[in-house]
């Protein structure tokens, strides 16, 4: 399988604090897509279902742990590698958010066991209006499980759009629903602020 990062606290995709787990490869090459960097299989994001579990357990053994959001790439263009992560981290938090371009309906129920929240449905820049949690106004969130349909239906109810920043030793990486055209006003905004890329 292929993961191109884990960040923890991820509190902007989801209730609580969460692990983010990226998967990459997406064949899709949305117009507009937040993470272009996702899109192709690179072999130094491969590794295993287990080692991917054992890196989270290492977080979850130190920290409040309150789900998971899994997004990428697209999680179920690798579904039986994600399948048979999910069964190890329904044993940390069986709270367990994923995105896919695919919509439901493509889905079989095997594709969906263990995933509790389900947010469906290709990418569409032009329907990038700031619909919660929701890249375009054509993806819905599907809630799978009875146990966290209170939690998720308040959080639908009470929250908002917000983007989360992690420093990383490849520099930073935004998280959250961003605007069309956010790369475009980061660096804008990084210019205003005196900063330059190493290679200008």
């Amino acid at each position: 399988m292929y993961v191109a990062r884990i960040l923890y606290p991820v509190e902007v995709l989801g209730p609580g604090k969460r692990i983010g787990i990226w998967f990459c490869g997406c064949p899709r090459r949305c117009k507009g897509c937040s993470n272009p960097e996702l899109w192709e299989f690179k072999k130094v994001y491969e590794t295993t279902p287990e080692m991917i579990y054992d890196f989270v357990k290492m977080i979850s053994d130190n920290n409040i742990v309150d789900g998971f959001t899994i997004t990428g790439g697209d999680p179920m263009y690798q579904s039986k590698d994600l399948q048979k992560l999910l069964r190890f981290l329904v044993e940390i938090s069986d709270d367990i958010l994923v995105y896919t371009g695919y919509v439901i309906e493509q889905l079989t129920e095997k594709q969906l066991d263990n995933i509790a929240v389900l947010i469906d449905g290709e990418y569409i820049e032009k329907g990038n209006d700031n619909s919660f949690l929701r890249g375009s106004n054509n993806q819905r969130i599907h809630i799978l499980s009875k146990k966290w349909k209170e939690r998720y239906v308040n959080y639908c109810s009470i929250s908002y759009n917000q983007i989360q920043n992690f420093m990383t030793s490849n520099g930073v990486i935004s998280v959250g629903i961003h605007k069309p055209n956010f790369s475009i006003e980061l660096d804008k905004n990084i210019l205003l602020r005196g900063l330059k890329e190493d290679n200008e």
